[in-house]
């Protein structure tokens, strides 16, 4: 039933949505700046909290098993980042915009749902992490009108967060 349903969405991406592969356009000097600051307030700022929170949790995959390190950057970027940003950017933004008139209802409805999507992991500070995270990924596609550029800056923090060493709430796991 899952495969069947898997098709289907498959199917609207690339036949009703015209989802292709291709190369993006240069992005806004603006994009890349923003990307930038934000990268390393993220940096920092988790930094500083893994250091009042649990020293031991710093860099511990990348220093414990860089294997795994490695490979879970790879599996978050393709089989985790890229599929959400398909199905809560391109998809949601081509099939449901067109039916809301207020474009500020229509993106925090866009990131609550892009939230909603990490319920499972049964915690608030990641649901605010994922709101927040949706709010700029909503803004960059609506900017970008990008997949590519949305899912690499995606991929960016996901990958950040993982490297400090707090991948376990996102349901990494971990170096123990």
């Amino acid at each position: 039933m899952i495969g069947v349903a898997l098709l289907h969405v498959g199917f609207l991406l690339f036949k009703t949505y015209k989802l292709r592969f291709k190369l993006p356009q240069k992005p806004k000097k603006t994009f890349v700046i923003r990307v930038l600051i934000t990268s390393l307030l993220l940096l920092v700022s988790g930094i500083i909290l893994i250091k009042l929170y649990d020293k031991s949790l710093l860099f511990q995959v990348v220093k414990q098993k860089p294997g795994l390190w490695v490979t879970i950057l790879f599996v978050y970027t393709f089989f985790s980042v890229f599929p959400q940003e398909v199905v809560y950017r391109k998809f949601f933004y081509e099939r449901y915009q067109p039916l809301f008139d207020n474009k500020r209802f229509f993106f925090l409805l866009n990131v609550s749902c892009f939230m909603l999507c990490h319920l499972f992991l049964k915690s608030i500070l990641v649901l605010i992490i994922t709101f927040l995270g949706g709010c700029f990924f909503a803004y960059t596609y609506e900017k970008e009108k990008s997949i590519t550029w949305v899912s690499l800056e995606h991929a960016l923090y996901g990958n950040l967060v993982f490297t400090l060493g707090l991948g376990e709430m996102l349901a990494f796991p971990g170096a123990a």
